[in-house]
């Protein structure tokens, strides 16, 4: 019983509008679905994706009306989007100063040619060349060319005080593998932990931060990364698996689009494992994916309450 890779990664927004036009327009993606937080239809829940919504490829945002984030340890700190190659990497360094987002040089981190950017609110992110090993699936209405256009989401970068308690969940409960470390300027060492077939589709990257604060949470912050199960029979073993080991959790929790089971690491920071199915075609069309709220059967007679409390995107 293995995770695949990273399924998706959740963050805060305190604009769901202005965060939609720099996730669709900006870097690309689509917008594969447009529904609410399960557990607050005050809040917008957006998924972005590439073209064909495939799992691994979704980062998803929660508009609250918060404060930006206080950066710190304890807390997922960059999120990696995969391109194709170098001539990708060169493209969208020139698109971000015609945009004016801020970025870094590009350069190399754990072997990988990477340029570090920054949304409006501070989300950072990290653009990761994966060597074109991955499956690429472009938006045919993306305003970048599909040759550049993002592939998905790894590594994802975390921050602990202490690596002991995190590795211990990492490699004894979820099974993945500590395949090497690597050292920046910046925050010192970072071991890589690997699940399934490995690469940066299916790497966690650990910093450990003892010298740092504890992050509070806010606007330009990450919520929670999710794991990939193929199937809802594995995805009961896990739930069987985290019970068995001690680990307490969510229990199992349907979220229409897939199957959820959260729970803390010893450090805070919120993983999920989630089903790769039934995915978000389950309720729309293909081809017309986040064009009009979607809202599972359970809140479906709620709707005209909802969305009278959103704001249009």
């Amino acid at each position: 019983m293995q995770l695949t890779g990273i399924h998706h990664l959740t963050a805060v927004t305190a604009d769901a509008a202005r965060n939609h036009a720099f996730y669709t327009q900006t870097l690309g993606l689509r917008l594969v679905k447009k529904t609410v937080n399960q557990d607050d239809v005050s809040a917008y829940h957006l998924f972005y994706a590439d073209g064909r919504a495939t799992p691994g490829t979704d980062m998803t945002f929660f508009e609250w009306p918060v404060p930006r984030e206080r950066r710190g340890t304890h807390s997922i700190v960059r999120t990696g989007f995969r391109v194709a190659d170098a001539a990708a990497l060169a493209w969208w360094a020139r698109r971000c100063d015609e945009l004016e987002v801020k970025r870094g040089e590009i350069g190399e981190r754990d072997g990988r040619a990477t340029l570090e950017i920054e949304d409006f609110e501070g989300q950072r992110l990290a653009l990761v060349v994966d060597g074109g090993k991955s499956e690429a699936h472009p938006w045919s209405r993306s305003p970048v060319p599909a040759e550049h256009q993002i592939r998905g989401l790894g590594p994802i970068t975390l921050s602990v005080p202490r690596l002991e308690p995190t590795d211990r969940v990492l490699r004894d409960v979820l099974a993945m593998r500590r395949e090497r470390s690597y050292r920046t300027e910046s925050a010192g060492e970072i071991h890589v932990y690997a699940m399934g077939e490995g690469g940066p589709a299916a790497e966690l990257h650990v910093s450990v931060e003892p010298s740092l604060a504890a992050a509070r949470p806010g606007a330009g912050g990450v919520h929670h990364v999710a794991f990939r199960t193929p199937n809802e029979d594995e995805y009961r073993a896990w739930a069987e698996r985290l019970a068995t080991k001690g680990v307490p959790t969510s229990g199992p929790v349907d979220r229409y689009y897939f199957r959820s089971l959260y729970f803390r690491e010893p450090n805070g920071i919120l993983f999920e494992i989630a089903t790769d199915g039934p995915g978000f075609a389950a309720d729309e069309p293909m081809e017309a994916l986040g064009e009009s709220l979607a809202l599972p059967p359970f809140l479906e007679p709620r709707r005209r309450e909802i969305e009278a409390g959103l704001k249009p995107l």
